[in-house]
């Protein structure tokens, strides 16, 4: 192996390592402070992922490829250790969370350190043949370069296919933008709470009785000179839990539409509005926090009325409910400043009516409204 290449191998590794390290939370918690807004940094993190990849795609031709090219090699790692992988790690270092929100700015991270691994692993593969081709050379300097078996080819591509898979994820969550991302996940929370509704609205209290029955049903064969007794009760008990049921729907169905109205009026339409100063950005974290916490929320009102355990399933309605009304607060002004109302302005504080209705009969007790 030429001098040159052990060299920049080793440079690369070391500064793969090195900027790994940079992004650990400690010391990105330092670096963020610092940071200076630029709106190049989302171009500079989708080029810079773009390059990488393009390097990589050589990268791998070469490495599969007989003769093997010490130069060629050597000067396309000479590449990435000289350009591409210090903008990657500038243009991360610029998403910071003050700018462009936690949630964007930790996608950020997971991403661009995924790649460093993944970039990481192709090139010690890289250094493992080069080592393995210079030791069968000097073993014997007149045989003729064997050709990579199958097992060593696919190790490189496949090492290549994730490099190349990050970097396609790099340059998406890059290309979207933070609006652009926020709405796919706001997108994805909306469909979690619609099937969870739509599960809720299936499920029959009696079929689950039934069921209950008969696992049960030898014992209480023991029991029935007092059958007519326990039916009643659990005739009421059935009757209370369709009534809780109801009552849990008409809550959870004007909570669900609030993801589409988000998306449609605060999100979809807004561009980079939502990060045109703190007090937007602040907002826009505030959202994007209660909105998460909703399906969560659902998911256990749900578990719990399954168990009969309307008083567990009150509490996180009611949780539920704070989280949603918090989410709608933070974006009912327009994001626009000077304007103070606008069409979805009108929407919240009927959506909020809404809710204060539906809320009444939270606490009532469903066998008195029979």
């Amino acid at each position: 192996m030429s001098q040159q290449l052990v060299t920049v191998l080793a440079t690369s590794l070391a500064l793969i390592t090195q900027f790994q390290d940079t992004l650990s939370p400690s010391n990105i918690a330092q670096s963020t402070q610092k940071s200076i807004k630029d709106a190049k940094a989302l171009p500079l993190l989708s080029a810079s992922s773009s390059a990488l990849k393009a390097q990589v795609t050589k990268l791998s031709l070469l490495a599969i490829t007989t003769p093997f090219t010490h130069s060629a090699v050597t000067g396309i790692l000479r590449a990435c250790n000289d350009s591409v992988l210090p903008s990657l790690l500038t243009a991360t270092l610029l998403v910071n969370p003050a700018e462009y929100t936690k949630t964007f700015h930790s996608e950020t991270l997971i991403l661009v350190k995924s790649l460093f691994a993944e970039f990481s692993t192709l090139v010690n593969l890289v250094k493992d043949l080069s080592e393995k081709k210079d030791l069968a050379k000097k073993a014997d300097p007149k045989k003729k370069e064997e050709d990579l078996s199958k097992a060593e080819k696919d190790g490189i591509t496949l090492a290549t296919g994730r490099v190349w898979d990050t970097c396609d994820s790099v340059i998406s969550l890059s290309n979207n933008g933070v609006v652009g991302f926020i709405t796919h996940r706001v997108e994805q929370w909306r469909d979690l709470v619609r099937d969870a509704v739509e599960e809720l609205e299936n499920w029959d209290p009696e079929e689950d009785d039934d069921f209950f029955d008969d696992i049960m049903g030898e014992e209480k064969d023991d029991d029935e000179h007092d059958g007519s007794d326990e039916d009643s009760d659990k005739d009421k008990d059935i009757a209370a839990m369709h009534e809780q049921k109801k009552t849990t729907l008409r809550f959870l169905k004007p909570i669900a539409q609030i993801y589409p109205a988000i998306i449609t009026h605060r999100l979809k339409s807004a561009k980079d509005a939502p990060l045109s100063s703190v007090a937007n950005v602040a907002r826009l974290e505030k959202l994007i926090v209660n909105l998460q916490n909703i399906p969560d929320q659902v998911d256990e009102v749900a578990g719990a009325l399954y168990e009969e355990d309307v008083d567990r399933s009150v509490e996180f309605l009611q949780k539920t409910h704070e989280h949603a009304s918090q989410a709608v607060e933070s974006v009912t002004a327009p994001w626009k400043e000077g304007l103070s109302e606008d069409k979805f302005t009108v929407w919240s504080q009927t959506w909020s009516k809404v809710m204060d209705e539906v809320s009444k009969s939270l606490n009532a007790d469903p066998a008195s409204e029979e």
